[in-house]
């Protein structure tokens, strides 16, 4: 695989060296869950309430070990690692014992971005600033004050940008992934057929299913044609209106996904990610970015734009992958290698 790649030896500003952050006590590498109760005068951006009272985040990893806040895409969760009700968790190629998020080295928190599945039934007006303003409730939680580093993929990228925006002193440094200072017009346009489908099936009564047509589309743009091209041939149904291999396989994937969340939550968090903009030249937090090529929703060029205008830029990686804006689940080799590059100084 060829990458490019920018090095700074130093941050175009580097911040004094702040003091380590309160640790969290907890025994072994047992993960908990961090139910934080949400103030009742607290507001979002746009001046809604949220429909429900308490953010939980998930704390994984070793007791008294410096905390990574880790946070992915808008189907992500707090969920990150393996556990015995929820699987492999969303992202445990990358959280692991010995992994490069090193369960033995930290403590992992993530959360689950709101609103919650049962928070409503009409969608909320929220974006990446109030989802970092959320977890930083969750942070006040857990008695850190700074954390050691927030990796952030795609949607969690965007917070994690947003975080160091609002909350410079609470993050030692940025991984930023597939995620850019603002949403690309051309993303937007693929999201907003995605919510007038989703609006359209709810309005004829079958909110389901406009789940899944709606997962359907996006799954075309997570991937790439070069990927689609090798793993599907272009055999012909019998009939007119007949499903060829690739939609069998979409339809799959949304039928899957149909009951995962509601449409108002859809709404919102497709709403969240378009709504995203923060001004890269007000992160004073160092940062790791990586980008690939091949991503559709966040163009490279977005990528490399971003890294020009931030001021304390560590490292910006650019890649190609068959995978397009789903590489930072699938390059695991590629994503680790970067990982433990950023994190090995920290010391535990």
């Amino acid at each position: 695989m060829t990458l490019t790649e920018t090095l700074l030896e130093e941050p175009r500003c580097r911040p004094a060296r702040r003091p380590t952050p309160a640790r969290v006590s907890i025994s072994g590498r047992a993960a908990r869950d961090i139910i934080t109760p949400i103030p009742e005068g607290f507001r979002l951006q746009s001046g809604e309430r949220l429909g429900q009272s308490r953010i939980v985040g998930r704390l994984h990893g070793r007791a008294g070990a410096p905390l990574v806040i880790v946070a992915g895409g808008i189907s992500a969760g707090r969920f990150v690692h393996r556990t015995e009700t929820n699987g492999l968790g969303w992202w445990s190629g990358a959280v692991s014992v010995r992994g490069a998020i090193d369960l033995d080295r930290f403590q992992v928190l993530s959360i689950d971005f709101a609103p919650e599945p049962e928070a409503g039934s009409e969608p909320v007006t929220i974006t990446t600033h109030d989802q970092a303003r959320l977890l930083a409730l969750v942070l006040d939680q857990t008695g850190v004050e700074t954390a050691a580093a927030f990796v952030g993929c795609s949607y969690g990228g965007m917070v994690a940008l947003a975080f160091a925006e609002l909350f410079p002193r609470r993050v030692e440094q940025l991984v930023v992934v597939s995620a850019a200072h603002r949403a690309h017009p051309q993303a937007t346009a693929w999201r907003g057929i995605q919510r007038r489908i989703l609006q359209f099936a709810v309005a004829a009564g079958r909110p389901e299913e406009g789940v899944a047509l709606a997962r359907q589309l996006a799954m075309t743009t997570y991937r790439t044609a070069e990927e689609f091209d090798g793993r599907f041939d272009g055999l012909a149904p019998a009939q007119a209106g007949g499903a060829y291999p690739v939609c069998d396989y979409l339809t799959a994937r949304g039928e899957a996904y149909r009951t995962h969340t509601t449409p108002a939550r859809w709404l919102s968090m497709s709403d969240s990610l378009d709504r995203h903009q923060i001004t890269p030249e007000a992160i004073a937090t160092p940062v790791t970015l990586v980008g690939f090529t091949s991503d559709r929703l966040v163009p490279i060029d977005d990528m490399r734009e971003l890294a020009a205008r931030l001021p304390t830029l560590w490292r910006f990686v650019e890649a190609p992958s068959l995978y397009g804006h789903d590489a930072f689940l699938k390059e695991d080799a590629l994503v680790g290698d970067i990982l433990r590059t950023a994190l090995k100084d920290i010391a535990a």
